[in-house]
């Protein structure tokens, strides 16, 4: 069952958020070194959790929330940006420990009823490249996610 967020949901997503990205900070770590990895994530066990309450303070109405025999499973994050008519997806998470499919499917469909409802034109979701968010890329093109621009970003030591 998708509905929208309430005020007690907020530990709980925050808590899926951090299970959800352990990974992939372990690979930004990897990749980035730990010099550079700690500059521009000094706290990872909160990062994900102030990225959730920033979006929860300015936005808590474009929040869905998954739920599973009453239990939260998911959430999604998303803006409208009305000027241009596209609508983004933003943190997105399925509980690791959840062991369903579909849980996203779920969500980026009510995501997407949502952005028609608005009058978006177009979805965008941005994720990356390496192998850590292959699952996340598959996830977005069986959601019909079909239009795609790659790129690298570069850091050099000074």
């Amino acid at each position: 069952m998708i509905r929208r967020y309430q005020d007690e949901d907020l530990s709980i997503i925050a808590d899926i958020g951090k299970r959800a990205w352990i990974n992939i900070y372990k690979m930004y770590e990897g990749a980035y070194g730990s010099e550079l990895f700690s500059l521009l994530i000094p706290d990872q066990d909160v990062a994900k959790e102030e990225q959730i309450k920033e979006h929860v303070l300015n936005h808590p109405d474009w929040i869905y929330i998954c739920e599973e025999n009453g239990k939260i499973v998911g959430f999604v994050t998303f803006s409208i940006e009305r000027g241009r008519k596209i609508g983004q997806i933003g943190n997105n998470a399925v509980d690791p420990e959840c062991g369903l499919k579909g849980i996203g499917q779920q969500m980026y469909a009510e995501v997407f009823r949502r952005f028609k409802d608005e009058g978006m034109l177009y979805a965008q979701v941005t994720t990356g490249l390496d192998d850590t968010h292959a699952p996340a890329r598959r996830a977005y093109e069986r959601a019909g996610f079909n239009i795609k621009k790659e790129d690298v970003t570069y850091f050099k030591r000074l």
